[in-house]
Order: structure tokens, then sequence, then C-alpha cells
């Protein structure tokens, strides 16, 4: 009987951080493609946009106007998802129908006055700049809320509304469905062998650098053994670290350093500004150690086979599971091998 192959036979891997499969399915990779094409992205825009409502200076959709921020700069949503004032909700008695009030605020973080800049084109400074923001905005709300969720959607592809590079915090009084599971598996396997998950995890993959794609004396980015998108990665300390208020000084400039490595080589990938959705996971602020827990962030790009071609979550993956074509070690392979110089940089 022929020996089973990860690379090229169709099989399932689990996520011990949500306790969900994924399919793989390595041998569809050269099936053609006829079906839905994105449009070219925008690769060139202006240092400044008299439009742009996220510009130094420019009046926004409230007809409130933009200090001439010279460095990050951040405000309250003009349309958050999250409000600080809401009535309470109760349950119904057969807890069927159920809803519950949210309170909460939302944030918007401009990463620099550049219209024309995303992050892995500042220079390493500025992105500290960005880490240090994240840092002050977490201490800010934590004390208020239960889970920070610091994210930033880049990309028309992704929803993004405006070009001007900024990333999002959403806070609330909640803890939301995936920060639940989460919370939940690594608790369950820290009970188990007395260690975090994330922690064992990355020496696993340290050892075995199938899947390591950048890695400096704090940061380690890793295409995850469970990945659903294509170029999916996981960013992950070194030491342990429950929360982002916790990082020391060469752990932040560390960090700006992996993030302008790891994002510069995915806009190598297709010679442009590459979409994704990222986020920090932190512990829950619900007045315990949370020992369990080790920060990291997730990067969820969409991208499949060019710049115009994505990944699609539909059919099987809506009603089943998830599943992808070419496998975690094939995307790390091709994310490793591309250079961290940018592409506009020649």
């Amino acid at each position: 009987m022929d020996q089973f192959n990860l690379t090229h036979q169709p099989h399932r891997r689990y996520n011990p951080l949500t306790g969900e499969w994924v399919l793989i399915s390595p041998h569809r990779t050269s099936r053609p493609w006829q079906g839905a094409k994105e449009a070219n992205v925008r690769d060139k825009l202006p240092k400044y946009d008299p439009k742009c409502y996220l510009c130094p200076g420019n009046k926004r959709a409230n007809e409130k106007v933009n200090p001439q921020y010279d460095s990050t700069f951040v405000f309250t949503n003009d349309y958050p998802a999250l409000l600080p004032r809401v009535p309470e909700r109760n349950h119904d008695e057969l807890r069927i129908f159920q809803a519950e009030s949210v309170k909460g605020t939302s944030r918007v973080i401009c990463f620099s006055p550049r219209h024309d800049l995303t992050l892995p084109e500042l220079k390493a400074a500025e992105i500290v700049e960005v880490v240090n923001l994240w840092v002050t905005q977490y201490m800010d709300l934590a004390g208020k809320y239960v889970w920070v969720q610091i994210f930033e959607n880049k990309g028309e592809i992704m929803g993004c509304s405006n070009p001007h590079p900024h990333g999002q915090i959403w806070a609330s009084d909640q803890l939301p469905t995936i920060a639940a599971v989460e919370d939940l598996n690594q608790r369950n396997y820290f009970v188990k062998n007395n260690s975090q998950i994330l922690i064992d995890y990355l020496r696993s993959e340290r050892s075995k650098d199938e899947r390591v794609i950048a890695e400096n004396d704090d940061w380690v980015a890793v295409v995850p053994y469970w990945a659903v998108w294509p170029f999916e990665t996981l960013l992950i300390p070194k030491r342990h670290v429950v929360r982002i208020d916790e990082l020391m000084g060469t752990e932040k400039t560390n960090l700006a350093g992996i993030l302008k490595v790891l994002l510069t080589k995915y806009d190598n990938i297709f010679n442009m500004p590459f979409p994704y959705s990222m986020g920090w996971h932190n512990a829950p602020n619900n007045g315990e150690e949370n020992l369990h827990w080790q920060l990291h962030a997730h990067f969820y790009p969409p991208l499949l086979r060019s710049a115009t071609v994505k990944k699609f979550m539909v059919g099987y993956e809506m009603l089943a599971e998830a599943q992808r074509d070419t496998t975690p070690e094939q995307a790390a392979k091709k994310l490793k091998e591309l250079p961290a110089i940018h592409y506009k940089k020649g």
C-alpha cells in the first residue's frame, strides 16, 4: 500500500486554537481558472489627497477637521460599530431568541500622514510609532473593556473604504465568539500540559523550519500548519507574553522590523499592495492572570494565484468546513524565498 503524502494527497488538518478542521486538496493546484477576477489595484496614490477624510488638515464626513498631524493619528470613528451607552437587554425565557446589549467604542488609527505609504513602505522607526500607538491605545481601553480588538483591513477587496493606510480598534464589554473559542482551547491545553499551546507550537515550528518565513531575536512569522487562507500567517513573540502592553523595548522595535519584512514579502508576491485583514489577539481583560494565553497576530490575505484572483469561501466552505488547495508548506516556501526589499525599491 502506498504511503500517505501530505504534499500530494487530500487530508484534513486540525486547528488547536479554534478546534476546527481544514480540508487540504493539493492535487487541485493545477486546475484552470475561468471565474471572477478582481479589478487591478491602484498602486500610485498622491502623497496627499485633498478629498481624503484621513489626510492631515482635511474635513471628515461629520464636519470635524483633522489636525495637521505629522506622525500617527487616532480618533473615535465617526460611524462607530460600538457605542458606550446602550440599554440592557434581557434573554427570553426559552433562550432561543437571544439578544444582549453590547457596549464599547470604535477608533481609527492613521499610520502616517502620507496617503500613499502602507506599513511595509514606512521606515522601521515609523512602524515603531504605530506599534507604540497600538500599545498606548490598548492600555487606555483595557481598563474599561474585556476585549480590545486591534486590526487592519488593507485593500478594497477587504472592504477598506479609504486607501489612506489606517487600522481600527474596537473595544467591547463582551467577549466575541472567536476570542472565546481561543480562550477556551488555550486554557484546556494549559490545564492538561502546564504550558502555553502557542509557545509549544512555536518551538516545534522552529525546529522543523518548514513553515517559518521570517524570524528575529524576539518574533517569528509562520504559515500555520492549519492555515485556511492561501498566504495566511501567524506572528508570535518568542517570549511568553499575555498582552501587547507587556512588550519591552527591543520586542517593540523588533516587532516593527518583522512587520516590515513580512508585509514587504506580501507585496512582493504579485508586485502590488497585497490586501489582507490582520488583528491582534490579547488575553481578555477579565481580572484573571490568563497565563494560558500567548499574544499573537493573525494575517488573512485573500489572494490565491494572482493579483486579481482571490480565494472564495463558498459552497463546501460555507456548508461543511474550510478548504484550500496549496499546502501551507508550499505557501511558506514561496514567502520565505521572496526578497525583503520592497518591489518598488527594485
